[in-house]
């Protein structure tokens, strides 16, 4: 395992989480940063659609964050989402951060500050391996599409992309 003390907090915490997890895969550290899915895609020499970007809304009716891991290709279609937890807006920079204790474009799918809802989409599932980001800009981590449901506590798998034009 990539030695802890070394890596940034949020990389230490994703780390123990996986561990705790059973997940066969720690971490591992970009030399440049991937803060987007094509950058991310870029740096491992894989599918833009392998990459599980980790988007945060923030559910208007209670302020709870919901995360949707959604394939890197795809956008998300928040009114898809709404109709499966109820209307949700945009969250700003201070909101991600204080609720999954990561900064955009580091937000890892699970390990986070406070408990929020997660939706997985069914996107992911067209590829045999995904990355995922690892709490840093630099950091992600391997697994199946089918470990998120697992790695974030039983979250559903859902229609939450947008269409794709023919």
């Amino acid at each position: 395992m990539t030695d802890l003390p070394n890596l940034p907090e949020g990389v230490q915490r994703v780390a123990r989480a996986l561990v705790e997890a059973g997940h066969p895969h720690p971490p591992v550290m970009l030399s440049d940063a991937a803060r987007t899915a094509q950058q991310a895609a870029d740096a491992l020499g894989v599918a833009v659609g392998q990459i599980a970007k980790s988007i945060i809304f923030k559910r208007r009716s209670d302020g709870v964050a919901v995360l949707v891991v959604t394939s890197g290709d795809r956008r998300v279609d928040e009114a898809k989402v709404a109709a499966l937890v109820g209307p949700v807006g945009r969250a700003d920079a201070d909101f991600v951060k204080q609720r999954t204790g990561f900064a955009i474009g580091g937000v890892a799918p699970l390990a986070h500050a406070q408990p929020g809802v997660t939706l997985v989409d069914e996107q992911l599932f067209r590829f045999e391996q995904i990355w995922a980001a690892a709490g840093h800009p630099h950091g992600v981590f391997p697994l199946s599409p089918h470990d998120l449901p697992r790695l974030t506590g039983g979250a559903p798998v859902a229609d939450v992309a947008q269409a794709v034009a023919a």
